[in-house]
């Protein structure tokens, strides 16, 4: 039987780590799950690693739809969070809602919409009709071009404070999980101490209920520079399932990320 947010939320409560990892294709979806990982991520991070895009702008949303529908067909337990792809959650509640739809069609079990407050409206009108929603605060890939590229968030007390009243708001327009993304280690326990939902870190803290990376960067592939918060598994073991398992265990056990892998 496929996980729910039902059972994320019970990982939370009882302090089990989530372990969670982008996913595209059906293939790896029968690996990741195989290997332990709780919930699988169709991020619209795959305009990078598998379309060679130097962001994740151009993806649309039929292409979330396909890679969404080969991971459904992939893992038959792991949940399944879909990414709302740039253009299609800046726009009216009532727009997004449609194309919310859409990935819940293809699979999707969730969708996550980046933003702070001013996507409070639409999560909320999301919520009402029945559509679960992962909010993604810090940095948010698709204000790249806004912030001035990949950075870290919040470094600075103002900034901190609008990410975490933003964290609150959200919640409390019905968001079921938080990922928070690229902010100094800090920021990141005082917002896991903020809100009372699952937190998903992607260089934030171990102290998140659970963690997320871009698969092709835990497993070292990709012709640019990790990102600092990555660690690539593979190079620890010999084989693919195995660094997913290792990855799995060492979410699992609290020791990733290490303190190497987070901003201070």
């Amino acid at each position: 039987m496929r996980k729910s947010i039902l059972d994320l939320q019970a990982m939370h409560a009882r302090g089990e780590k989530i372990a969670m990892l982008t996913c595209y294709d059906s293939s790896f979806a029968q690996v990741l799950e195989k290997s332990g990982v709780d919930a699988l991520l169709v991020g619209d991070s795959l305009g990078m690693v598998v379309q060679g895009h130097d962001s994740p702008l151009p993806v649309t949303l039929n292409d979330v739809v396909y890679h969404t529908q080969c991971v459904v067909r992939g893992a038959k337990q792991a949940f399944i969070l879909a990414d709302m792809p740039f253009g299609t959650s800046q726009v009216s509640p009532q727009e997004t809602f449609y194309h919310a739809a859409e990935l819940m069609r293809a699979g999707a079990q969730m969708v996550k919409i980046e933003g702070g407050k001013e996507m409070v409206p639409t999560v909320e009108f999301l919520i009402s009709r029945g559509i679960p929603v992962c909010a993604h605060i810090g940095l948010t890939p698709q204000s790249v071009h806004q912030v001035g590229g990949f950075k870290v968030q919040g470094r600075d007390a103002a900034s901190a404070e609008r990410i975490i009243e933003a964290a609150k708001a959200l919640e409390n327009a019905g968001a079921s999980l938080l990922l928070i993304e690229a902010v100094p280690e800090p920021l990141a326990e005082r917002l896991c101490a903020a809100v009372k939902i699952p937190t998903i870190g992607i260089g934030a803290s171990a102290r998140c209920s659970g963690q997320v990376l871009v698969i092709y960067d835990m497993l070292g592939l990709g012709a640019y520079i990790p990102p600092r918060f990555s660690r690539a598994f593979i190079r620890e073991t010999g084989s693919i399932e195995a660094a997913v398992a290792l990855y799995v265990s060492e979410v699992k056990a609290g020791r990733f990320p290490a303190a190497e892998h987070c901003y201070h």
